[in-house]
């Protein structure tokens, strides 16, 4: 296995159709519910990435106990976010507990870094998640909207997910809303004039202020 430089952002090598996984996730409840479903491997020096799923696409996890502990975690973000090797998805446990937290980091993560966040309820949500991302990518590689920068087609799942778990989206929306804002990014720095004119003042104010409550 391809070691990691000092500053610990790859490349790592991935053998295709694999997930390597930092050794700290060993017998964990989100590397169990993978085993058997995808092929996990883990090593030792991954910090500050928790999971590879290719050699330059890694999954950042932020636990409930991350959040309630402060804003260490800002730092591993930032790490991957200036890494000129690596695009980061974000995958934040959203619970009773962290949601008074989720405004703060939601923000930092979309807005000031411009990165993928994605809410899981649980780490057997995040493992299924994990899993969809993997059997998305073998499936066509080019097409996942977490693992490029690309425009992203609005039939692609992942995002659709994302969009319709915003407040005041929904199924019916989230489709309409990504035809004129086709990433997350794009979608998060519209301002309320153009939302309004997708999914009227109501929609747009409650869009608008998810994503900049905490500003």
């Amino acid at each position: 296995m391809e070691r990691n430089p000092p500053d610990g952002t790859g490349p790592v090598h991935v053998p295709f159709g694999h997930v390597v996984a930092n050794e700290k996730w060993r017998g964990s409840q989100l590397a169990q519910g993978m085993q058997g479903k995808i092929k996990l491997v883990f090593e030792d020096g991954l910090a500050p990435v928790d999971f590879y799923l290719s050699v330059r696409s890694c999954i950042l996890y932020i636990t409930e106990a991350d959040l309630v502990a402060g804003n260490s975690y800002r730092k591993r973000l930032v790490r991957v976010r200036n890494s000129s090797n690596l695009q980061g998805i974000v995958v934040v446990e959203k619970t009773r507990m962290t949601e008074q937290y989720f405004r703060t980091i939601q923000k930092f993560t979309v807005l000031d870094l411009g990165m993928v966040l994605l809410p899981v309820a649980s780490q057997v949500e995040a493992s299924c998640l994990i899993i969809q991302l993997v059997q998305e990518q073998i499936k066509e590689p080019n097409k996942n909207p977490f693992l490029r920068k690309k425009r992203a087609l609005i039939s692609e799942p992942f995002l659709l997910r994302t969009v319709q778990q915003i407040p005041g989206v929904g199924k019916v929306k989230a489709p309409l809303l990504l035809q004129k804002f086709p990433s997350i990014q794009q979608l998060s720095n519209a301002s309320i004039q153009e939302l309004e004119q997708v999914v009227g003042p109501a929609g747009a104010q409650q869009i608008h202020a998810f994503f900049t409550r905490s500003r």
